[in-house]
């Protein structure tokens, strides 16, 4: 792979600019612990500027009223990311300690194609609507919609699928006429800045429409979602802290939209081909280590067939490639940090003294002393209210359950706070689509359907999360409806 490319300023007024106090915060490789380097340690005076910056361009520039010239500039984004594709891959794979394999999909090639279908969304948008000639009240009326951009809108992205979420947010929103104050998750800092840096060199961007600060300062992103000159706040997250941005920003009223946590459960009804059942949990619980919202964490079987899945599924993972993130043979990489580690471990734990059995991992891999890994892990004979079956661990940590038919099954994919994916396997595709069709989520696969894709909408129920990102929906998101009446 090339050398990682770095990129220490943050982008602020179409300028890249160091901290105003000069502070940086290190950059840790999580396959190795040690640091990359350094990026700028932004304070609320540099946010304060960006926010600036971001209502100037909105206020005072024609961005908002030129969908062709949006477009353009979102195809020169587009263009600059796969020019410089290879660079961002090492860096990805550096930062985040994503395996490489993964770069070829969510974490950057389909998240930078995506651009492309939002660039066509807008270019072919109807942003009027004819709802013709009325008389209410005996007053002759023409009547339509109009679409237009809210304003400035803050987004307050995480570090396990950095450039995918902040490409969702930043897309639509330059697309439906916006500006952005960016502010990337401090373990993840380059994705960002490098984002920023081709922002201002190879494309048109005005000044200001695009600001990207980074800072190791969760309260900067505090400072973001309280500012009345912010009119929307976009956040991923868990589902803790977006309690917080949606309290924050109630203060001035502002749209606050949140994609937050899951315990998403993968069921398998009686019927079903068991190798597909465990060769769909073994890979969606070491994808990037189980560090992913969407991630089948919940394995629920049918107790007739409960320790022939187990077995199953613990002899698949025995053998998983995982390591370094680099090497392509490899599956899976490391947790982020070591904080992360001792969660996730914590969670194990804590699994075990409430009744779970460790059928395979639970610890440190003795083969990888260097790096915040963690071992596949299987914790079967889970209680369905178990904390480790409730709560998102985020980490390769599957909970299996056992059901008693098909009204059982879905209802304990349903016994939860959460409601973002799932996915049902059955031989018999009528009964799969039934219990898919009753489990509440936002995004649900049936016999190993993939609804991912820039134009389908991701969003969850419940405590997952408010609103839904990318698709037409996504893009609606960041757009207010104004209705006007003519006199005629």
């Amino acid at each position: 792979m090339p050398d990682v490319a770095r990129e220490e300023r943050m982008l602020v007024g179409g300028r890249l600019v160091t901290a105003s106090d000069g502070g940086v915060f290190g950059n840790i490789d999580p396959a190795t612990e040690e640091e990359l380097g350094v990026t700028a340690d932004g304070t609320a005076a540099d946010m304060d500027a960006a926010i600036s910056a971001a209502r100037r361009a909105f206020d005072e520039t024609g961005w908002a009223d030129d969908p062709q010239f949006r477009v353009r500039c979102l195809r020169q984004l587009q263009q600059a990311l796969t020019a410089h594709a290879e660079e961002l891959r090492a860096t990805i794979v550096a930062e985040v300690g994503s395996p490489v394999a993964l770069t070829r999909g969510a974490q950057l090639d389909t998240p930078v194609e995506g651009i492309g279908w939002v660039a066509d969304l807008a270019e072919g948008y109807s942003w009027v609507s004819d709802l013709g000639v009325a008389e209410p009240y005996g007053i002759r009326s023409h009547r339509y919609l109009r679409r237009e951009p809210i304003g400035v809108v803050g987004a307050i992205t995480p570090w396990n699928f950095p450039m995918q979420i902040n490409l969702a947010k930043i897309a639509p929103a330059l697309a439906a006429g916006n500006t952005v104050v960016l502010k990337p998750a401090p373990d993840t800092p380059w994705t960002a800045t490098l984002l920023g840096r081709l922002a201002a060199e190879e494309t048109d961007l005005p000044p200001g429409v695009l600001n990207v600060v980074t800072s190791s300062r969760h309260e900067l992103g505090h400072q973001l979602a309280e500012d009345g000159r912010v009119d929307m706040i976009s956040f991923t997250g868990s589902t803790a802290t977006g309690r917080t941005v949606m309290a924050t920003g109630a203060g001035n009223l502002k749209k606050v939209f949140l994609e937050l946590g899951g315990k998403s459960a993968l069921v398998a009804l009686d019927d079903a081909d068991m190798k597909a059942v465990v060769g769909n949990a073994a890979f969606q619980i070491t994808t990037h280590a189980g560090q992913g919202c969407a991630i089948l964490t919940r394995l629920v079987l049918p107790r007739s067939r409960y320790d022939e899945g187990v077995e199953m599924l613990v002899e698949t993972l025995r053998g998983w490639p995982y390591g370094d993130p680099a090497d392509p043979g490899n599956l899976m990489g490391p947790l982020i940090s070591e904080r992360q580690r001792r969660r996730v471990l914590g969670y194990i734990g804590t699994g075990v003294a409430e009744g779970a059995r460790v059928a395979l991992g639970g610890g440190v891999p003795e083969h990888l002393p260097t790096g915040y890994y963690v071992e596949p892990t299987v914790l079967a004979d889970v209680d369905e209210n178990a904390t480790v079956a409730q709560e998102e661990i985020f980490g390769p940590v599957i909970c299996v359950l056992a059901h008693d038919g098909d009204d059982d099954a879905v209802r304990i994919a349903n016994n939860s706070r959460y409601g973002l994916s799932g996915m049902v396997i059955s031989a018999s595709a009528e009964r799969a689509r039934s219990a898919a069709h009753r489990i509440r989520t936002g995004t649900i696969s049936v016999n190993g359907g993939l609804y991912y894709g820039a134009d389908v909408p991701f969003g969850g129920y419940r405590q997952s999360g408010v609103g839904r990102e990318s698709g037409l929906a996504g893009f609606e998101e960041y757009l207010e409806i104004k209705a006007i009446a003519e006199g005629v």
